[in-house]
């Protein structure tokens, strides 16, 4: 799919491999759900969702079609020639199990800066959130590299996506996307 925009993680864990999602049309071809049927556990499984939606509205559907069938879409998902020769199997694994544990903290320190405005907050609070980030890889490259992933997705037509990749960074205590927040996701 020339849409695809290789999420950062996987890419940086060298992580590939088959993502299906499972999804339903309506009568005017447009995606009315969609949801991971098997999936890499990782950030892969995030772009599969945002490719069937961003077909939304682009199937040629047939007047006999019932619209409460699950369709499903496989989704290959392949690096070459990334520098991902060193990495084995093992590595991958890990990687794998790490973004798994690791999004959870991440909802946490997202929580965090949603609302320490709100909340009220202790300077030692922050302290100890900048040592989370750093410890789980989120940094001002990783922020970068999503906010280049969320350009891509705006030259696509994929506004949601795009506005996806700004948020996160803001939800994660970076200002590095403020103005591409204020201008693209109203």
């Amino acid at each position: 799919m020339e849409k695809k925009v290789y999420p950062a993680y996987s890419l940086r864990n060298c992580i590939q491999g088959l993502v299906t999602i499972e999804f339903k049309l309506n009568h005017q071809g447009e995606v009315t759900y969609s949801a991971i049927r098997s999936g890499m556990g990782t950030d892969l499984d995030d772009e599969a969702l945002r490719l069937i939606r961003l077909s939304s509205g682009k199937w040629e559907i047939l007047k006999s079609h019932d619209s409460t069938v699950v369709l499903l879409a496989p989704m290959k998902f392949e690096l070459s020639g990334s520098g991902c020769d060193g990495k084995t199997k093992t590595d991958i694994n890990l990687a794998i199990a790490n973004y798994v544990s690791n999004a959870s903290l991440t909802e946490v320190i997202q929580n965090f800066y949603k609302n320490r405005e709100k909340t009220g907050f202790k300077p030692e609070d922050e302290a100890r959130f900048a040592r989370l980030k750093e410890q789980l890889g989120y940094d001002d490259d990783y922020f970068a590299e999503r906010i280049k992933d969320g350009k891509r997705k705006l030259k696509q037509k994929d506004p949601q996506g795009a506005c996806e990749d700004f948020l996160f960074v803001k939800n994660m205590g970076s200002n590095m996307a403020d103005e591409l927040i204020a201008q693209y996701c109203r």
